[in-house]
């Protein structure tokens, strides 16, 4: 990808391809500023992986499913980037997930981290989802990706403490991936 910011978009869009979004709908979804999604759109509208339209004063963006290379693309953007908006979708409307944090391996890539390729999404749910709830969604998301899907519930107390557990202080020390708002924090 020429930047993250190009892979963010890419995963929002090509992982949606029916679906059109604003360019300020892109920027909040991937944690891109304004005037970077409007740069890259531009520039993979002119390449004809994205297409857009206008309706009033907004611009909408989709997916170009008709690209040769759309499914390569698209494969290549959902493995490296798509599992942000695979489990914002999962978990809209779920009550109880104050924050829907990645860690581990697959942060680290995402946070420009070189080793090897994940072989599991490791995912961080702090608030009060029921169990059972959070193991469908891994579970989904687990097959969405095609990669195993490992989800940690914790109380917002025991994340906000003051003095953690091991545990917590491992996971604050290390990259992580804000699911809900697309941010890397490193």
């Amino acid at each position: 990808m020429r930047s993250d910011a190009v892979g963010a978009i890419l995963a929002e869009l090509l992982g949606h391809p029916d679906s059109e979004l604003s360019l300020s709908e892109l920027g909040r979804r991937t944690g891109v500023s304004g005037p970077v999604v409007h740069r890259e759109v531009g520039r993979l509208v002119e390449s004809a992986i994205l297409r857009d339209r206008q309706e009033g004063r907004n611009r909408l963006i989709r997916a170009n499913s008709e690209h040769p290379l759309f499914g390569l693309m698209r494969d290549l953007i959902a493995a490296t980037y798509g599992p942000v908006p695979v489990l914002r979708d999962l978990f809209n409307g779920v009550d109880g997930a104050d924050q829907v944090l990645i860690y581990g391996s697959w942060a680290a890539r995402r946070a420009g981290q070189s080793g090897a390729f994940p072989n599991d999404i490791d995912l961080l749910v702090i608030g009060s989802v029921p169990r059972r709830a959070l193991a469908a969604i891994a579970t989904a998301a687990g097959e969405q990706l095609d990669v195993p899907v490992n989800a940690t519930r914790l109380a917002a107390e025991e994340w906000d403490a003051g003095d953690p557990s091991p545990f917590v202080a491992t996971l604050r020390s290390r990259p992580i991936v804000d699911v809900l708002t697309g941010e890397v924090h490193a």
